[in-house]
């Protein structure tokens, strides 16, 4: 009977590890996605914010070493009945956006909390109905990492939790061209944590 309860137990143990270890690859393949997608979208003449100049020349964004530590699952708390804003840009233009709720999280045993956004413009597009906005400023911004802060594209959804990877943080157009109008991250969107995963800053 012993003998029995051992073999199960080691079957569950062993079962676990392969389900952790299918749920990690399954992280890292969608990372390695997220980054050719955005290698080959600033390579491409027809979808790159980049001047010609810088194009010809680029060979591939600066990214962070892969970090799973920063692949949380947040807490969403959506916030209905918020008024429509003006958020500040990088020049006169000011999009409107409603906030959709927030989101909570720890890393190493810290709780944060950011705001979610959605885009009154897009809003009018069916395919962006469900898209929200995730800007936000943190340790590394103005360092490693573009001073105006990095955003995360997330998705509308019913559920209480909803994942965020961080190592799908990614730069606004103004930080390679200076033609773009760019939303910058609300002072509540300051995380006071090093956010060492994602798109560095452009290369000079």
């Amino acid at each position: 009977m012993k003998a029995c309860n051992v073999l199960v137990i080691l079957f569950l143990l062993l079962t676990a590890k392969h389900q952790a270890q299918i749920k990690k690859d399954s992280i890292l393949q969608t990372i390695d996605v997220f980054q050719n997608d955005m290698n080959n979208e600033y390579a491409d003449s027809t979808h790159s914010p980049l001047t010609r100049e810088d194009r010809l020349k680029f060979k591939g964004h600066d990214f962070y070493p892969i970090n799973l530590n920063l692949v949380v699952v947040a807490n969403l708390k959506v916030t209905p009945g918020q008024e429509i804003f003006e958020m500040p840009t990088t020049t006169e233009r000011k999009p409107k956006y409603v906030k959709y709720g927030e989101i909570t999280f720890k890393v190493k045993r810290k709780k944060y909390k950011l705001n979610v956004y959605q885009s009154m413009d897009l809003l009018n597009k069916p395919e962006y109905k469900d898209y929200l906005f995730l800007p936000f400023k943190d340790l590394t911004s103005g360092t490693t990492s573009y001073g105006g802060g990095r955003y995360i594209d997330l998705n509308a959804t019913d559920a209480k939790r909803i994942i965020v990877d961080f190592n799908k943080a990614y730069n606004p157009y103004c930080a390679y061209n200076h033609k773009y109008s760019c939303p910058i991250p609300p002072k509540e969107n300051f995380l006071n944590l090093k956010v060492e995963a994602g798109i560095k800053a452009p290369k000079e």
